[in-house]
C-alpha cells in the first residue's frame, strides 16, 4: 500500500499552482461547523483541511505584493505596517505546523485501515485545495481580501488529533495477536525416558 504522504506528493506535484481565489470564501456554516461542500467523515474532512490549508499557504508568494498595498492604503492609527506583515508570516510558519499535524493523522488512519484509502484522501486533499480556484474574473485585489481573510476553521485540528488518536488505539489493536519483538517460543517440555523392558 502507497503511503498516503507519497500519493499525496505525486498528486499534489502535478497540479497547477493556484491563481485565483474561490468566487464563495471557504466559511465554515453555523449549523454543522462544516465548511460548505467539506466531507464529514473524520479521514476525509482532515484531507479537505489538509488540501486548504495547502492552497491558502502556497498563494503567500502571489498575494504579497496586494495584501501589502492594501495594508499600506489602510492604515489604523497606532499600528506599524511591520507589525501587521508579520502577522502573514507567523500565519505561513503555524500553517506549515498544521499540515505536518494533518499528514501525521491522515498517515496514522492509513496505517491502521484494513482496505487501501490512499486514493480516497487524495481526492479529499484535491477538494480543498479547489476552495482556492476560480475563473479569472477574480481580480488580484478580491484575490488578496479573501486570501487576508480567511481562517483555517478550528474544527479540522481538533478533528486531526481525535482521528490520530483513534488510529493509533486501532492500530495497536490489529497487533494484539503478535508476538513481541525478541520473544522466544515456549520451550518443549522434555521427553520422559522410555519405562525400561522388564523383559
Amino acid at each position: 500500500m502507497i503511503p498516503l504522504f507519497a500519493a499525496l506528493a505525486l498528486f499534489l506535484a502535478d497540479q497547477p499552482a493556484a491563481d485565483a481565489a474561490p468566487a464563495t470564501p471557504p466559511e465554515a456554516s453555523a449549523a454543522s461547523g462544516f465548511p460548505p461542500g467539506a466531507p464529514h467523515d473524520d479521514y476525509q474532512f482532515v484531507g479537505w483541511c489538509y488540501g486548504a490549508l495547502r492552497g491558502y499557504l502556497d498563494l503567500h508568494d502571489q498575494v504579497m505584493p496586494e495584501v501589502t498595498r492594501i495594508e499600506s492604503s489602510y492604515r489604523p492609527p497606532g499600528r506599524k505596517l511591520a507589525d501587521d506583515l508579520k502577522v502573514y508570516a507567523d500565519i505561513q510558519k503555524d500553517g506549515h505546523r498544521q499540515l505536518k499535524a494533518f499528514q501525521a493523522a491522515l498517515t496514522a488512519a492509513e496505517k491502521a485501515s484494513l482496505r487501501p484509502i490512499n486514493t480516497i484522501g487524495a481526492a479529499a486533499v484535491q477538494k480543498g485545495r479547489s476552495t482556492w480556484n476560480a475563473g479569472p474574473e477574480i481580480t488580484k485585489a478580491r484575490l488578496a481580501q479573501e486570501w487576508m481573510s480567511w481562517a483555517l476553521p478550528a474544527r479540522c485540528e481538533t478533528t486531526a488529533k481525535a482521528l490520530e488518536a483513534r488510529a493509533s488505539l486501532l492500530g495497536a489493536s490489529f497487533k494484539a495477536n503478535v508476538e513481541p519483538e525478541g520473544a522466544q517460543p515456549p520451550a518443549a517440555p522434555p521427553e520422559q525416558p522410555a519405562a525400561p523392558n522388564p523383559n
